[in-house]
């Protein structure tokens, strides 16, 4: 294998696939990127058996094609103290070692044949395939990654569940204490599917799709998933299992129902939180007409905090309580100016919404489960 590339543009490339790769792999090769150089294009791959990211780039300048493994990161390090110019790559004749020369230097790092890294895994015959904006998508997982669970006896929590359908498309996301529901109007489907995406590879897609602005093919069948996009394709073992059903937990018929300033309802609750229990991490909430008091005490320390703050609200006078640290990563990850917070009653789930003008095509709805008022 011989070939020059940019430095920057190599980089570049790994550290978006190095993500990839695991801390502590079972099998050593996967510390290592596969280097695959072919028809004018190097694809440099990373996988921890789970997930895989591959990502290719054309190179003008090839000598000679060929494959190799080489210590992920290692190799982005060194990369990382260039500054842009060009690298020339070169195996020697047993492939135990990587030549990098530029003009006033060279490095000697070691590699290994690809014989033995892992193949990507395949599709079944039968799929299904979904074309989503890379706006679209990156916005739905920024929405619902934060509201995943770490559950080792439910692992169907523990990723995004895309549920698409004829009308619309939902990504939906649940921990049992709070749920996030993402919903495009403008995303369909010719048949309903479904599947659970695990919090690895959206984290990955979440960091990519930042720097995208195209479209994404997604084609997945009941095991594993293909992210097309760009010059990457991610591929990532899904989640098996049934999600939850997750519209019959969102109440209906909430005639309590309060408009607030987002940003001006999360800075007091952080205000207030800092005085709450540190085991519970409970907030009150006391709601009367046109006026919200959100409180917190801790009696083991003697402390306490109170603000009152302007509201519109229309309903009955009760008072609920709420984990502070849900309620504030639910007020953070709403992209509203203000929202509305519709309840039933003190011992129901409390439906976080938009309030006011919204974008047609797009809704999130965030639900939070109450906490016993003590007395």
């Amino acid at each position: 294998m011989k070939f020059v590339v940019s430095s920057t543009e190599l980089l570049a490339r790994l550290q978006s696939v190095s993500r990839v790769v695991s801390s502590k792999n079972t099998i050593p090769i996967l510390d290592n990127f596969l280097f695959v150089l072919k028809d004018g294009s190097l694809s440099i791959t990373a996988s921890d058996l789970e997930t895989s990211l591959k990502a290719s780039m054309n190179i003008e300048n090839i000598s000679e094609e060929g494959e190799i493994t080489i210590p992920a990161k290692l190799l982005v390090d060194s990369l990382k103290e260039f500054p842009d110019q060009p690298l020339e790559f070169k195996t020697n004749a047993t492939s135990t070692a990587i030549e990098i020369t530029w003009a006033s230097g060279n490095s000697n790092l070691p590699c290994t044949t690809s014989d033995d890294y892992p193949t990507i895994a395949e599709l079944s015959g039968e799929y299904t395939e979904i074309t989503i904006p890379s706006a679209a998508l990156l916005e739905g997982i920024n929405r619902t990654l934060y509201a995943t669970a770490e559950e080792e006896l439910r692992p169907v929590m523990n990723g995004i569940f895309f549920d698409i359908d004829v009308e619309e498309t939902t990504l939906v996301a649940s921990d049992a204490h709070k749920l996030v529901c993402y919903t495009r109007k403008d995303i369909k489907s010719e048949q309903k599917s479904s599947f659970i995406l695990p919090k690895k590879p959206a984290s990955i897609l979440k960091n990519i799709l930042s720097k995208i602005d195209e479209s994404v093919s997604i084609r997945f069948d009941s095991k594993n998933a293909y992210f097309e996009f760009d010059a990457f394709v991610l591929v990532c073992r899904l989640v098996e299992g049934n999600y939850p059903a997750y519209k019959s937990v969102i109440p209906k018929n909430n005639v309590n129902k309060m408009a607030i300033n987002r940003q001006d309802f999360l800075n007091c609750t952080r205000r207030v939180a800092v005085c709450s229990n540190q085991a519970s991490s409970q907030v009150k909430l006391k709601l009367s007409y046109n006026q919200l008091v959100i409180s917190a005490q801790d009696l083991d320390f003697s402390v306490s905090a109170n603000e009152r703050i302007s509201c519109q609200y229309e309903g009955d006078a009760m008072e609920i309580g709420f984990k502070s640290t849900f309620l504030i990563e639910i007020l953070s990850n709403l992209p509203y100016t203000d929202i509305s917070l519709e309840l039933s009653d003190p011992t129901r789930a409390a439906l976080i919404l938009p309030a006011g003008q919204q974008d047609p095509n797009e809704e999130i709805l965030a639900l939070i489960m109450p906490m016993m008022v003590s007395a």
